[in-house]
């Protein structure tokens, strides 16, 4: 495919308000919300860059930096770091603010791998490239490559962890860690 297309031409910015239904017991807002506006902007924006339809295939970790309280306006960006052949990184920056008192905090950022499929077959197809326009642009689409190549080799990894684990060493070097082994007696 020789299309390509600008990262701002998909960038989106969504604002929210946080209301008393998306409050948890300790009375924050649920990062179960967060989450799920961060889910729906990544979509947002992977499809538009894609002009197909896309699923969210991973995300990477989340860390919640700072809490979220109800009533602030909670504003989410995301852009199109990276793309693959049918994949693509979208990073998400959020940021709550307590407009009453002018003080914005930064809550998270988070990548999601989203993939753009068929609607009819769900097949992976070819996304648009990127056209990258600062250095800015550039340094992200290059970590997410990187990011890619890292899941990659993790999962790589997990794999040969699972063929090679040694229980026995492995049972003698739990005696440190926060955990008690209580296997049923055959």
């Amino acid at each position: 495919m020789s299309v390509f297309r600008t990262v701002k031409s998909s960038q989106v910015i969504l604002k929210e308000l946080m209301v008393p239904s998306y409050a948890n017991f300790g009375g924050k807002v649920h990062g179960g919300v967060i989450l799920s506006l961060m889910d729906k902007i990544a979509y947002t924006c992977a499809a538009s860059h894609a002009k197909s339809y896309c699923v969210t295939a991973s995300v990477d970790s989340v860390n919640f930096l700072n809490p979220v309280e109800v009533g602030e306006l909670l504003t989410l960006y995301a852009s199109v770091n990276y793309v693959g052949r049918s994949s693509m990184e979208v990073g998400i920056r959020v940021e709550s603010e307590d407009f009453k008192n002018e003080h914005c905090k930064h809550t998270n950022t988070s990548y999601f791998s989203m993939v753009a499929l068929n609607e009819d077959t769900r097949q992976p197809v070819e996304v648009a490239g990127l056209i990258l326009e600062s250095e800015a642009e550039i340094r992200r689409f290059v970590k997410g490559k990187y990011r890619k190549h890292a899941k990659q080799q993790y999962r790589d990894e997990m794999a040969a962890l699972d063929k090679e684990l040694d229980f026995t060493r492995e049972i003698g070097r739990l005696t440190q860690d926060n955990c008690k082994i209580q296997l049923p007696k055959v």
